[in-house]
């Protein structure tokens, strides 16, 4: 605000309505003991607190932030004002301006006092009310007509049954209804407020404006006490106190308008109001004892009326409160029902609908707590990944859900059955006995083995279970960990069977998991190394190769067999590393030979890659950097895989392709060992079929194998493939594939695996026999 209008500020401006209130106080109590000569000037000050209020409501509607709603209240209440204003001049006329001061009232004052009390009841009711339900707001016409059947009482007895005296008095009844009509205005803002609410409005300056209100309410009633001073009049306080609480309201409003809005509540003191009534018109009716019957029914009518009222409010609250308990009585029914569900999903398997690992660890520790005795079953599915990869997904998932349909029927009430995850399902069987147990546990192989129809060509399902029965001390984790020790040991011995745990697996696992953990270093500590075993032509017995075998030399335990550590590290994932070790060191094997023998080096070099290095997205490109930088010449390549490794015709047939597209020749290892060998040459593109050992000097040597031998160097002529036999270790073997058609053998009968040395030893002999042997190199013998 600027210097200039200093007058202005709010606080300032409101030391000045309350010291017009002080001055007016102040001359109407001093003229009770002393006759005013001039008592115009008793009026002069009652402008002054109207031109105060009305500036203070201008400022409001202009201040920022507040609504719509609110901005036109302010603005009604400045209008109101203006109005108070011009009343005021003409209530000053009427006292002072006749020949004697008088407390008369013309009806021309009247008519601007009853313009004020309608703007602002007009500004009140378009107030923006709350968010109200239909009973609601019948409850709350039932207050307001307590309310105002209440007021209406203690007015009239207070003062309307006594309005002939005053009348005579004041020569007026104006006087009575400005009082009355005030009044009005206290109740009906109170009323609005406590219960529809009054928009955006700033709750403090509401409270402000009924407090005024019915201060200057009860100011004014004071006009019949002063009828022996004609001088004074009960407006010369009413209307100052008036004006300070319309301007106090006004500014609390506008020092409140940046805060946010706080929220709305009804006060538990407005839900009482109405017995409140009660209790008053109750006290009016015993302290009425009047010479007129008529004053005392008036009285009765009163009570009986608000009683009335205040019963049928009451039969309404107990009838929503009877809705209310019912709908909350419904929602805690939905409630105990929502947590029934969250708690079953909480502790079953979304998919197959039986007891997840959370509820199984629940399960096994009350059991064990109770030290109950059982046995703890964990079953896994044999090649159950094949059945997701050729059947797809949603077949895997419809088979475990059959899969724990079956168990739950067999166990029954038994014991828990439970997923972990996968194909994987536990079964917990309490007290029953080792015997009890396998019978059951059979029965349940046999029961998923049946038939299982919707599910494609898929006949039935085998399962690897281990058993363990529970110790003392025991805790679920160590349970789990036993029977899972057992249910691979079932895996090993081929599946489909049923294994206890005993103690001596605990060993072998210990022991399998320090030689896995020595495996990760074997790398880089250079244990590893490669022999070659020569391959054969026949009938010449001439060195027609060599095949690359790897080998591990423990530190400790000396040579370890490729059928242990290999498995070991497909399962680890170390094959990865390891076969990009071995296919570097081959080929700058393969690039020495080359540059050292030139043409008698080896014309052909075939390198062995497993299934996990061909599913690797990266696999074509190392190979093609391998190449790369060891120089070696690719057309003297061959890559060896086995039928497993590109069975599902999914990444690593695709890089079997790529790699054949970019001039490597492939080989396909152990034929006729897996499920779909002929069918597998329709779609892998193969150059050479080497022939399992287990056909040539196995236990299927006999007549069956030897037809196998003979059909196999049949169709892989016609196809413009080359054989090789593998694990020939006598003459006769040697001469009976020489007389089937076959060219190329190998095994101990044409030497065992060798040093590079060895090998070099033998090209310089080829050199000198003018000898073009081919090699092949593999990762396992």
């Amino acid at each position: 605000m600027e210097r200039s209008r200093w007058w202005l500020r709010p606080g300032t401006a409101a030391s000045a309505g309350i010291l017009v209130v002080l001055l007016s106080t102040a001359w109407t109590v001093v003229g009770l003991w002393h006759q005013w000569a001039h008592p115009v000037v008793g009026w002069l000050p009652l402008p002054v607190g109207i031109t105060l209020a009305a500036y203070a409501c201008r400022q409001a509607s202009k201040a920022p932030n507040i609504d719509a709603g609110t901005r036109r209240f302010w603005r009604h209440l400045a209008v109101a004002c203006g109005f108070y204003l011009g009343g005021i001049v003409a209530n000053t006329v009427d006292a002072v301006g006749g020949p004697t001061p008088s407390q008369r009232i013309t009806a021309t004052t009247l008519v601007w006092y009853l313009a004020v009390l309608g703007i602002v009841l007009w500004a009140l009711l378009r107030l923006p009310s709350w968010q109200r339900t239909r009973s609601d707001w019948l409850r709350f016409s039932l207050d307001a007509c307590v309310v105002l059947v209440t007021s209406s009482a203690l007015v009239w007895y207070f003062s309307l049954h006594a309005h002939p005296q005053w009348a005579a008095r004041t020569g007026s009844g104006g006087a009575m209804l400005v009082i009355v009509a005030v009044g009005f205005i206290s109740v009906a803002t109170f009323v609005k407020v406590a219960f529809a609410g009054a928009g955006r409005l700033n709750r403090r300056a509401v409270h402000i404006l009924a407090v005024g209100s019915a201060a200057s309410t009860v100011a004014g009633s004071l006009t019949p006490f002063l009828n022996d001073y004609p001088y004074l009049s009960s407006t010369l306080v009413a209307v100052p106190i008036g004006a300070l609480g319309i301007q106090l309201a006004a500014i609390a409003q506008v020092r409140d308008s940046g805060r946010p809005p706080r929220a709305r509540r009804r006060s538990r003191w407005v839900a009482g109001l109405p017995y409140l009534a009660v209790v008053a018109m109750n006290v009016l009716l015993l302290a009425t004892n009047s010479a007129y019957p008529g004053e005392n029914d008036i009285i009765k009518i009163g009570a009986v009326a608000i009683t009335v009222l205040v019963m049928v409010r009451q039969i309404l609250v107990l009838r929503d409160n009877r809705r209310l308990l019912e709908t909350v009585d419904s929602n805690l029914t939905a409630l105990r029902g929502f947590q029934a569900e969250l708690t079953h999903q909480a502790s079953h398997d979304p998919l197959t609908g039986v007891a997840n690992r959370t509820s199984l660890d629940t399960h096994l520790d009350r059991l064990l707590s109770s030290g109950t005795p059982m046995h703890v079953a964990l079953l896994d599915l044999d090649n159950f990944k094949i059945v997701n990869d050729r059947l797809g997904h949603r077949t895997g998932d419809r088979l475990l859900k059959t899969i724990s349909a079956r168990l739950t029927e067999t166990v029954g009430g038994n014991g828990l059955v439970a997923r972990l995850g996968g194909d994987e399902f536990a079964v917990v069987l309490p007290g029953a006995e080792a015997m009890q147990v396998t019978v059951l546990l059979d029965r349940v192989t046999t029961v998923l083995r049946q038939p299982i129809e919707g599910i494609g060509s898929l006949t039935g399902c085998a399962a690897s279970i281990g058993v363990t029965t529970s110790w003392a001390g025991d805790t679920p984790e160590e349970l789990l960990r036993r029977a899972d020790v057992a249910m691979y040991a079932a895996k090993e011995q081929g599946g489909n069977r049923l294994h206890w745990f005993d103690a001596a697996m605990d060993h072998r696992a210990a022991e399998s998991a320090r030689l896995g953990a020595d495996l990760e270093h074997a790398l880089a500590r250079g244990e590893m190394f490669l022999l070659y075993q020569p391959i054969v032509e026949l009938p010449s017995h001439r060195h027609a190769g060599v095949e690359v075998l790897l080998r591990w030399k423990h530190p400790l335990r000396g040579l370890i067999p490729p059928d242990v550590f290999i498995p070991m590290s497909e399962q680890s994932g170390l094959i990865i590393d390891i076969g990009r070790w071995v296919l570097e060191n081959a080929c700058r094997q393969a690039t020495t030979w080359q540059r050292e023998y030139g043409d008698d080096a080896p014309e052909k070099v075939s390198i062995n890659v497993s299934a996990r290095q061909l599913a690797e997205p990266s696999f074509v490109s190392d190979v093609e950097d391998i190449l790369t930088r060891t120089g070696v010449d690719r057309s003297r390549l061959m890559l060896e895989i086995t039928e497993t490794a590109v069975l599902d015709s999914g990444p690593a047939l695709a890089a079997v392709r790529e790699l054949r597209r970019r001039g490597l020749r492939v080989a396909l290892d152990d034929f006729g060992t897996g499920q779909s060998s002929l069918s597998l040459l329709l779609d892998c593109p193969v150059d050479v079929l080497k022939v399992d050992k287990s056909f040539v000097s196995g236990s299927a040597v006999g007549n069956a194998g030897a037809a196998i031998v003979e059909g196999l160097i049949g169709f892989t002529s016609r196809l413009h493939l080359d054989a090789v036999a593998e694990g020939v270790e006598t003459f006769d073997q040697a001469e009976h594939l020489h007389s089937a058609g076959y060219r190329f053998a190998q095994g101990y009968l044409f030497g065992r695996p060798m040093p590079a040395e060895a090998i070099e030893a033998t090209l310089a002999r080829n050199r000198r026999e003018d000898a073009a042997p081919s090699y092949t190199v593999t990762i396992v013998g």
